[in-house]
Parts: C-alpha cells; structure tokens; sequence
C-alpha cells in the first residue's frame, strides 16, 4: 500500500519495478493467496451486516447509559432533563420567601411582550364618558327631562283652573274630562323621553328630529317602541332623523299636555334636548347642529292635544318643517288650521278613520274657505305647502293605526315622501346651513 512502507520508492520509467515483471513469472500460488487475502476479511462485514442486531446492542442504543462509560453519560441529554417535572418549592414560596418577591423573579425572567391596549367601555345608566367610535351602533333608550311633559304643577289652559285638582290626604290627583281620577304620582310623574337615533344618522347631513306625541292608555317601551315599532320605522326610511317621543299620562285614558301647554314649552324641550341627543350620538360638539335641525311632529290619537299646542304656543314655529296626525283630528281645529295657514314652507299631512272622519271633513272646509289647497291622496312627495287628507278604508282598526293606515308603517312612507324634497330638510337658519 502506497505510504505504508518507508523503504518504497519512486523510480524513473527507465528502472524496472515489481509491478513491470511479467506476470508468468510468478507462482500460482501467489494469486490464490492474494485473492483469499481479499475475500476473507469482507466476508466477515458481510456475515455482520445480514444478523439481527441483539439485545445488547439493542440496550446500548436505547436505555443502557448505565453501559457506557462515565465520560459519555455526562453528555447524554435526556426527556427528564429537558423538561423537568415542577417541585412544590418550583410552584410554591418557601416560608422565607413571599409571593410578592416570586411574582417578581417570575415576572424579570419573563421577556417582554408587546400589550394591545385599548379603552374599554363599561354600560351605565348614567354614562359621563364620551368616546370617540370609529362605527357607531344604533341606540334606542329612555331619558330623563327636565322639561318634558310631567310632572307638571301649573294650569289646565282651557278652565284656568289647577291641573291637579283632586286631593286625598297628601296625594294630589287630576279629574279628566271623562270623571275619571288619576293620581300624580302613578300617571303624571314620568318626565323620561324615549330617544332614538339610528347607526346611520349623520350630523354633518341634512336631518330633522321627529317628535312622537303616543295617545291614550300607552307607555314609551310597550306601546311606542314595542307594539308602534316607531323607532323602526325611522330606521327603516333610511332618512337621517332621530326621535324624541316624551312620556304623556302614563297608561291612562287622558290626553293633557302638561308642560306643552305653556308658553315656550316645545322650545325648551327641544333646546333641552340638544345636549342629550349630542351625547347620545357620541360628539358633544354636535349639541349645536341638533339645535338648529328641522322639526315634524307626529299625533297619535289623543296627541292632538299636545300636539296643537306646541304648535300654537310652543314657540319654534321657524323649525316645524311638517305636521303629520294620525286618527287625531278629535279638536283644536282652529290651532291646526291657523298653523297652516301661517307655515306655507310646510307640510300637513292628516290621516284618518270613521272615528275622526267628521273632524277631518270640518278641517278641510275650513283650509278650503280660507284659499289654501287640499289633497286627498298620499301619492308623491311631500312639498313646501302640501296639506293632504286620507281617509283610510274600512277595517283599519284604530288600535293598530300607527303600523297599518294608508300603507303599512305610515311614519316611515312619510318621513320618505318629505326627505324627497330637500327643501323640507334644510336647517332653519341660514348662517348655521354650513355646520
């Protein structure tokens, strides 16, 4: 083997080798003594590598470190020492250490890591924090008003006489027209206001406020929200409006108006108003935009009363955009038909059932003697001006009147018919047209 014997070397091609004598020259038994030298030894590898390994083999490449030397254990690294399994000590403070101080030593071995932060918020009945929302949700609540229609302590208009007119004892009540007596504090001492304002009302748009005077015998959240589906309807137009509908005599046969009756009362329940629906809506700088939007007022049966008078003596006569009465028209003819008379910028719309049809009528003449044109049919937009009668047919109960008229839910088709006309959306005064 070349390298393996000191006394080889290299010669010249002119000097003979061992390898340049001729093969005939050398015994047999040389080859065969050759070849075995060859053949012997590969066999052996062979022969090794066809048996199955044994047990001992098997020990030492699996759980026999106890076979190998103490030099190779020391490097073995084994599923124990990777994962040690936790002492109680590992879990646990010793009775000289205290959690705090392992809480610390936990808390320094742990890398940093990268916190979300963001501002968290906590439902209230009485929310002071506004947050800015990147969308908003739709909200339907209650709120309370110092200038909604109860509780009121002053006079019924019509007989100047004080609207709480029964006592008994320290309970002090009020006798409606029909004899019947209710007390202060169960029917006229609800001053919260149910507020809606849609996920897709946008200040910054041309809008208005709706305000929803309910009849007789309801409440906000059975009858307007629930059964009415008022706040729906609005949503549903997809008109940019919010809604205010002020809690009247609660659940009872009576349709007073309480604080509409005064002087200014309207206005400073819309000026009132303006905070809260800023707040509400999330942007408190808004309060000035809800302050100038246009105004309808919607009648349900017995909120004719304050509904005429709002109109008569509520003071914001500039901002009331439309009047739109349903089954309602049971008095107060002459508010109504002075107030059109004054608006022609507005509309009014009146629609109504067998049980108000002789009112309507007697309106009508009365708008009709006085040169001002009367429609009796609800198609097409709502204009400057417009003053429509319908008469509903048969079977239209009085009762469902609010989602079933004309059309199903009226307020809606009529919130759409006026949005149609841009002039009935503009803000009342120009100076403020740009916020």
């Amino acid at each position: 083997m070349v390298g393996a014997d000191p006394k080889f070397q290299t010669v010249g091609r002119g000097q003979p080798t061992l390898s340049a004598v001729p093969r005939r020259t050398l015994p047999l038994r040389w080859h065969w003594f050759a070849l075995a030298a060859l053949i012997v030894p590969l066999s052996f590898v062979l022969v090794q590598y066809g048996k199955a390994p044994s047990a001992e083999m098997l020990a030492a490449n699996t759980g026999g470190a106890k076979s190998r030397p103490a030099k190779s254990q020391a490097s073995i690294v084994t599923f124990d020492d990777r994962f040690p399994t936790l002492q109680f000590a590992d879990r646990f403070p010793t009775a000289n250490e205290s959690l705090p101080q392992v809480q610390r030593q936990v808390a320094l071995a742990q890398p940093p890591r990268t916190v979300r932060t963001e501002p968290v918020r906590v439902a209230s009945l009485t929310p002071t924090l506004t947050l800015p929302r990147a969308e908003r949700e739709e909200l339907t609540t209650l709120v309370s008003m110092k200038s909604s229609a109860f509780p009121y302590f002053g006079t019924n208009p019509r007989s100047e006489e004080p609207f709480l007119n029964i006592s008994k004892g320290d309970r002090k009540g009020h006798r409606s027209y029909s004899g019947k007596v209710y007390w202060q504090d169960e029917t006229y001492n609800d001053s919260r206001v149910l507020v809606h304002v849609p996920e897709t009302f946008d200040v910054r748009k041309p809008g208005m406020i709706v305000v929803f005077f309910h009849g007789n015998g309801a409440t906000l959240e059975r009858d307007v929200r629930d059964r009415q589906l008022v706040p729906q309807q609005i949503s549903d137009s997809g008109v940019n409006a919010v809604l205010l509908a002020p809690q009247m005599a609660v659940n009872a046969a009576d349709s007073s108006a309480g604080k509409f009756w005064q002087p200014g009362g309207f206005k400073r329940f819309i000026d009132e108003s303006a905070s809260h629906l800023a707040r509400l809506y999330g942007d408190p700088q808004s309060a000035q935009a809800f302050a100038n939007l246009p105004i309808v007022i919607v009648g349900y049966s017995g909120g004719f009363l304050p509904t005429a008078w709002s109109l008569e003596v509520g003071g914001v006569p500039n901002r009331v955009r439309g009047v739109f009465l349903l089954d309602a028209v049971y008095g107060e003819l002459d508010k109504f038909a002075s107030w059109i008379e004054k608006n022609r910028t507005g509309f009014f719309v009146s629609s109504y059932t067998r049980y108000t049809k002789r009112h309507d009528q007697e309106l009508m003449q009365m708008l009709r003697d006085r040169g001002i044109t009367v429609t009796e049919s609800m198609d097409g937009p709502l204009r400057p001006g417009s003053v429509v009668f319908v008469q509903t047919p048969d079977g239209v109960t009085h009762r469902n009147y609010v989602t079933r008229a004309w059309t199903e839910h009226p307020v809606k088709d009529v919130l759409v018919k006026m949005a149609a006309t841009p002039a009935l959306t503009r803000v009342a005064s120009a100076p403020n047209a740009s916020r």
